[in-house]
């Protein structure tokens, strides 16, 4: 009873972050796109320059595909080689998913860790059209790669303490 009370906790925590995180990912889609329509038609059509369209635009496609990260893993969609995973049986699977999202916690706690220093560093370097000092983009690597570690402990909560069989299988539909 309190394992699956712990499971269900998990992956509710889990489920509310990834709305939020789907929510701002497609919000800065749309500003993308926005932004790339403001290009063109300031490039083509209109009688002003918009320099800072390509830039924006850069830097809001690898925030949106960075966050995108942490929905992935939250649905357990990321990639894996399932074919030698579902050839074990369901107890081993339990502690090989352990394993996997081990390593991958570590992974991203390196890039989280890192990117830190990489937006500390980015204070002192600017972009090259609009002159913004690089850290606000570089912001999106520690914040995405906090969202993963966040998701991958949620789920392999739920995963550790679901049957065996369900392990690798997409969690949101529990």
């Amino acid at each position: 009873m309190v394992v699956s009370n712990i499971s269900t906790k998990a992956i509710r925590a889990s489920r509310r972050l990834n709305w939020l995180v789907e929510r701002v990912c497609v919000l800065l889609l749309v500003l993308l796109v926005l932004d790339v329509w403001l290009g063109v038609l300031a490039r083509y059509v209109l009688p002003f320059q918009a320099t800072f369209t390509e830039e924006l635009a850069r830097y809001l496609m690898i925030w949106m595909a960075l966050l995108a990260v942490s929905s992935g893993i939250s649905h357990r969609e990321h990639i894996g080689v399932l074919v030698l995973f579902e050839r074990f049986p369901p107890s081993l699977r339990r502690w090989l998913a352990v394993l996997f999202d081990l390593i991958a916690l570590v992974f991203f706690a390196l890039i989280f860790f890192y990117g830190l220093g990489m937006v500390e560093r980015g204070f002192s370097r600017f972009t090259m059209i609009e002159a913004i000092p690089k850290a606000y983009p570089f912001m999106g690597i520690p914040l995405a790669a906090a969202m993963a570690c966040i998701q991958l402990v949620l789920v392999a909560i739920h995963d550790f303490f679901t049957v065996g069989d369900a392990i690798g299988a997409n969690r949101m539909e529990d």
